[in-house]
């Protein structure tokens, strides 16, 4: 269950405490071989297997998408232990693989960095499992053997042995829930249920339901080792248990005033609240944690939904939410199998952003993983249960389902120019916004013509791998993996220096390759004002500058697109941007202190142009005191208007008496 590269990246030097779950990368075994032998050979296993274990091969094919999308990683297993494309778990192997041995891997490492790394993934692999029993769910490897005959290598290191191993399983659950070998998919909704081992059975239903979904739709792709795999559609397809019906309705515990989690049917989802609390700190002063009372959004529009990931595993994270000390977001959803966990009432101002205008006005979602590591930590059945999550919300809270409303983390504007260099910068550059907006069922489509003067940032995420430093001590690069980002040069030429970022490095030095550096960078998704074309190069408005990416009509990084822009009025050489939206001096009653809008160390230049994400009245949420009752927070509104714009990586705002709204040209 893991991303979509063939090899796992390892984390950034910042991050190596609390990444402590990540396993090493594993040598390229017989996954790698069988794809450059043969590109139609997995497809035959799935059908080899599902004729000699009579399990339909669509199932076994859904299954395994759902689990690893077809991918092999270099034969690395995933963050709970799992192998091939059908995932099966042998965690006590991949524990003694992650032990400190004093060498690095396949010769490309330093060693003493990859001991200390390795040594750092053994003790914490040691404390999450405990010393007791392994649970079943992280030895489904073990059952595999014990019904195939097979070892646990074998069905570890072989594709063939691994899928038979998965449809093994598959058969296995069905006899115990009685149920007959049936060629018909929709007789084995109960045994998809259930063979992920999952602790929660909504989790193993929210799983069944997401195959049952791929199965619907169908779906093809050629994975990481090169192999063309191909499941067709079957629309009129209904699971027996008919659990999907559900679909549509709400669980909402708290509007029939229960402890329940706000969340879509179709997930496996709880209510672990965060502490709303007093408490002393360090030096003896009354303080509260660890978010706000509000009524939202009756007293505020909810405008953004705002993407982290934890840079920490599960057990770290549901720990520091329940910290009234620590800061506090919406929704945490674990990588293993997509559960969810609510944690602040949608009505609630959580404390995740760092940005307070943006806090108020967003729900945030923390993925479990690290921005390093995708293929062990941005799972499939995370990318689907995160992508219910999103519809869900953006139906409730009526917000739109583009890149201008939901946003990363790494988009999200410091407030002042001092808080830029320490704004955060997940979930990064190889989460796939592309397949999360299809999973949305708003995928990035071109929108214009060719000669379009607004473009929308989209490159192959599979294809397109630029190369990324820091994300471990090594001081190599990282290894090569897709990404949905472009890098920004100052002229056509990739030899060119990259643009430059006033704010993240007021001293004026450049932007860098690294993973965490976002000074130079455009993802996908995100619209820009086209400054000019020269050959397989494009020029884009960025950060008040012209900024270049390479954008070759064979493998474009870039779509045609049709929106709304704003340019410097008429007389004015550059406008200011800022940070948040907040209303002018006049419209603070006497009891809440003035918030003085501080602009940012961006201009808007004559002639320039910026996509334009929504239009918004100055407004602010006072919340600074502990209130049991909700009773004392508010919301101040002005007449001064905003437009909400792509500057850089990140949004900022301008004021709307200081640009004109124009149209793209095509």
């Amino acid at each position: 269950m893991r991303g979509r590269s063939a090899r796992a990246l390892t984390v950034t030097a910042a991050g190596a405490a609390a990444a402590a779950l990540l396993l090493p990368l594993a040598s390229p075994g017989p996954y790698a071989t069988a794809g450059q032998r043969d590109s139609s050979r997995l497809q035959q296993h799935f059908t080899d297997a599902a004729e000699q274990y009579n399990v339909p091969r669509s199932v076994l094919l859904g299954v395994s998408y759902l689990q690893s999308r077809w991918d092999a990683h270099d034969g690395a297993p995933s963050v709970t232990g799992g192998y091939g494309p059908m995932h099966l778990t042998d965690a006590r192997t991949a524990l003694a693989e992650a032990a400190p041995t004093g060498h690095g891997h396949a010769g490309t490492e330093d060693s003493r960095g990859d001991t200390a790394r390795t040594a750092r993934t053994a003790a914490a692999h040691a404390a999450t499992l405990g010393k007791g029993k392994v649970p079943a769910r992280l030895r489904t490897a073990e059952r595999a053997a014990e019904l195939t005959g097979l070892s646990r290598k074998e069905l570890r290191e072989s594709a063939a042995a691994n899928v038979r191993g998965g449809a093994a399983l598959l058969v296995d659950a069905q006899k115990k829930l009685g149920r007959p070998l049936s060629s018909d998919p929709a007789d084995w909704f109960g045994a998809v249920a259930a063979f992920p081992a999952a602790t929660e059975r909504a989790a193993g239903e929210a799983f069944a339901n997401d195959v049952f979904d791929v199965l619907r739709s169908g779906a093809r792709r050629t994975n990481d080792t090169g192999q063309r795999v191909t499941l067709d559609a079957a629309p009129s397809l209904r699971a027996g248990e008919a659990r999907a019906a559900g679909d549509a309705r709400e669980r909402d515990g708290s509007a029939a005033g229960k402890a329940g989690p706000e969340c879509p049917r179709n997930v496996s989802c709880e209510w672990l609240p965060a502490p709303y609390e007093e408490y002393t700190d360090d030096e003896g002063r009354p303080n509260y944690g660890n978010h706000d009372k509000a009524n939202r959004p009756e007293s505020a529009s909810i405008d953004y939904i705002v993407v982290h990931d934890t840079e920490g595993p599960w057990n770290v994270v549901m720990d520091l939410i329940q910290d009234p000390t620590y800061v506090s977001w919406n929704y945490s959803l674990r990588s293993s199998d997509g559960h969810i966990a609510q944690h602040v009432r949608g009505k609630d101002a959580a404390w995740h952003a760092g940005n307070w205008y943006v806090n108020a006005k967003s729900v945030g979602l923390e993925h479990e993983g690290f921005l390093t590591d995708p293929d062990a930590w941005f799972t499939e059945a995370m990318y689907r249960s995160s992508a219910r999550l999103v519809k869900y919300l953006a139906a409730k809270y009526d917000i739109p389902l583009d890149r201008q409303h939901v946003i990363g983390h790494d988009n999200v504007p410091g407030t002042t120019s001092a808080n830029i260099p320490g704004m955060h910068t997940d979930p990064g550059p190889y989460f796939d916004w592309q397949h999360y907006f299809t999973l949305l069922g708003k995928p990035f489509e071109p929108g214009g013509g060719a000669g379009s003067d607004l473009v929308t940032i989209r490159p192959d995420y599979d294809k397109h791998q630029p190369e990324y430093t820091g994300c471990d001590d090594s001081g190599d690069p990282c290894p090569a993996h897709g990404s949905g980002a472009v890098r920004l040069h100052t002229a056509p030429d990739a030899s060119s220096p990259l643009v430059k970022d006033a704010g993240l490095r007021p001293g004026g030095e450049d932007s860098t390759t690294g993973v965490n550096d976002t000074g130079a960078r455009a993802g996908t998704g995100q619209q820009y004002a086209v400054a000019g074309r020269k050959g397989e190069w494009t020029a884009v408005w960025y950060l008040g500058e012209k900024a270049w990416f390479h954008n070759p009509r064979k493998q474009p990084t870039a779509v045609p697109a049709r929106g709304r822009m704003v340019t410097p009025k008429a007389g004015k050489d550059e406008v200011p941007v800022y940070g948040r939206a907040y209303p002018e001096k006049e419209a603070y009653p006497a009891d809440v202190p003035f918030q003085e809008l501080s602009p940012l160390p961006y201009k808007i230049g004559k002639g320039q142009a910026y996509a334009v994400g929504l239009k918004t009245r100055g407004e602010y949420l006072y919340a600074k005191d502990y209130d049991p009752k909700a009773e004392k927070f508010k919301v101040v509104r002005g007449d001064l208007a905003y437009y909400q714009i792509q500057l850089g990586h990140r949004v900022a705002f301008v004021k709307a008496d200081d640009v004109k709204l124009i149209r793209s040209s095509s």
